[in-house]
């Protein structure tokens, strides 16, 4: 037979039909790795052309920690892809991330053939039963061609309708047959399209009327800011300036909230200020706005205050401090229509209180800053830092003792993100989230914030992403500060505080690595600070370098982790009790007891 010339287009696979769901709503990017149970969506990826793009991380784990990145710093849904068996499993601990912080976002995971499940068969495991808990909203295997658009659909609407994660399982064999043109409209086939559009949810005027009234009473009003209040913040500060009230704002709250203003007591919490500690212990009367942070210790203990709770989702209402009203509604519809109920205050006193303490606050905050670490003090290279962020940056911190130099030490400018792994607290977020925000807008600089121990989890491999990424960024900075201690500080001063327990070396050292060295190696630039009349010069160096840059730190694991007074109070006997077993720690208590007298001078 005779060559025409022409070629046949290729038919219209399942797996096609999957990436069009995935551009109909928006996302434009996905983070994964590979292997045989997916295949047939690889190919339908690469047939699409880029869009959506497919980022390959180092691990599952970092793709689906990534997934929950981009959609804190894009307020869209996070797509992760996986292959079956131990793909699947690696990417749980992205979507408890996701689950525990409420995020919307979406895995698409691949199954073996259905003709082969219940068989034993190789890479065979239980997908459903596996994602259950954690894609408690929605997790469906696509079984039959006719079902794949439904079923991404629905798993789209429900991410973003309930801010969880759903699960999207596809068999090889039903990813690679034939996509129909059109569902046909018969009995047992439900036809879907890729919409959904937010609610405006308002409270009822009584309720507005009933919470005013008690905020209207409080003669020591306290606001504490969640993520919730992402778009509110402009009413977040008119409501504080008219009931002369004083701020703090949980870890995830903590971008959306103008830290520079004199009536911002911080971060509420164990990792917080002893503003925030303050203002919790004085008050009678609290605004909560969007949050549901777990340190419960750190309310105001019950029957102290007066509580009005504000909350998208009805379930959280009362969940960490019992209320006495509690209203269901969007921050921003809320606040504007309360706003207008609320009554100017005359009586400045409490604002006046209140901004003492956040004067006092960064005095104890600039002395620790400045106190005298072997060889260097984490907060002293955290707290440089905020003079030199530029404006349009975004941070990612990860989890350890870093978070505690973060939510203490850095001043955010308005407008600028930062995100972490807050309410799962996984070690090993700071890169995947870095990488996603620089992703989503590589023309911006991105700033991680890390600790050793979660540099060596998996920060060190996810070096490389970057290194193989970074020459197509149009702003190509994208500095890691890694506080070097060889240790697990965290987890040290925690085996301290909550068990009395002396430090475990086995458990706690960690190997030394040469992470500015392994920087160079890379490609990148590294730079190694061990002296204070360094770290300056450093983060100059770093924010006007040509590449990528890790500042590795060399810090002091004996700066303590101490919470915040009067909560944190009742933690130094046990601090101490451990302390006095330990040998060579005379060090640490003497750190620890000069931050207690802060606490209390």
């Amino acid at each position: 037979m005779a060559d025409d010339g022409s070629q046949s287009q290729p038919e219209r696979l399942v797996a096609d039909l999957v990436v069009e769901r995935l551009r109909a709503w928006g996302a434009h990017r996905t983070f994964g790795y590979s292997g045989d149970g997916i295949n047939g969506l690889m190919g339908a990826l690469r047939r699409a052309g880029g869009d959506p793009a497919f980022v390959q991380a180092r691990h599952e784990e970092n793709a689906a920690l990534m997934a929950v990145g981009h959609a804190k710093y894009t307020g869209g849904v996070g797509v992760m892809i996986s292959t079956q068996g131990p793909g699947a499993v690696h990417l749980l601990n992205g979507l408890y991330d996701a689950k525990l912080d409420h995020q919307p976002v979406v895995a698409i995971v691949g199954q073996q053939p259905t003709t082969a499940l219940g068989a034993e068969y190789q890479q065979e495991i239980d997908l459903s039963a596996l994602f259950k808990d954690v894609a408690a909203q929605y997790v469906q295997a696509v079984l039959a061609p006719e079902q794949a658009g439904m079923v991404v659909d629905r798993a789209f609407r429900t991410a973003l309708a309930t801010r969880s994660p759903c699960v999207v399982i596809l068999p090889h064999d039903v990813q690679v047959a034939p996509a129909p043109e059109e569902p046909p409209h018969e009995h047992g086939v439900v036809p879907t399209t890729p919409q959904w559009r937010p609610p405006r949810v308002i409270p009822a005027d009584s309720d507005l009327a009933e919470a005013a009234d008690v905020l209207n009473a409080g003669a020591r009003v306290a606001l504490l800011v969640g993520q919730g209040a992402r778009d509110a913040g402009d009413l977040v500060r008119e409501v504080a300036e008219r009931l002369g009230a004083g701020v703090t704002t949980s870890l995830l709250g903590k971008p959306w909230w103008d830290e520079t203003l004199p009536i911002s007591c911080g971060v509420m919490g164990h990792l917080g200020t002893t503003a925030s500690g303050w203002l919790m212990d004085q008050c009678d009367t609290l605004l909560m706005i969007g949050t549901n942070d777990p340190w419960t210790e750190f309310y105001p203990a019950p029957g102290q205050a007066r509580a009005v709770q504000i909350d998208i989702d009805g379930r959280h209402l009362g969940n960490r401090y019992p209320v006495d009203v509690g209203l269901v509604g969007d921050a921003t519809e809320t606040l504007t229509a309360l706003l207008p109920l609320l009554k100017e205050r005359a009586d400045t006193a409490w604002r006046t209180d209140v901004v003492e303490q956040v004067e006092r606050w960064h005095r104890i905050a600039e002395e620790r800053a400045g106190t005298d670490a072997v060889p260097l003090s984490p907060e002293r290279v955290v707290r440089a830092l905020t003079p030199r962020l530029p404006s349009d940056a975004q941070v990612s911190v990860d989890v350890g003792s870093v978070v505690y130099w973060y939510a203490r030490h850095l001043t955010l400018p308005p407008g600028v993100q930062a995100h972490l792994s807050s309410t799962l607290a996984s070690m090993g977020s700071g890169l995947p989230y870095g990488l996603a925000a620089k992703l989503d807008a590589p023309d911006r600089p991105v700033v991680a914030l890390v600790g050793d121990g979660a540099m060596q989890m998996n920060g060190i491999a996810e070096l490389v992403t970057v290194a193989s990424r970074w020459q197509d960024w149009a702003d190509p900075r994208f500095v890691v500060l890694v506080l070097n201690n060889r240790d697990l500080a965290e987890v040290t001063w925690e085996q301290r505080e909550t068990e009395g327990d002396p430090r475990y070396d086995v458990s706690q050292s960690l190997p030394d690595f040469p992470y500015a060295g392994y920087a160079d190696l890379l490609g990148l630039t590294g730079i190694r600070v061990e002296r204070p009349g360094d770290v300056d010069a450093a983060w100059d160096r770093a924010l006007g370098a040509d590449r990528p840059v890790v500042i590795e730190a060399i810090v002091d694991p004996d700066v303590p982790l101490l919470p915040p007074f009067p909560a944190g109070e009742e933690k130094l006997e046990s601090f101490h009790r451990a302390l006095d077993q330990e040998d060579d720690a005379e060090h640490a208590r003497d750190l620890l007891d000069q931050q207690a007298a802060q606490e209390t001078d």
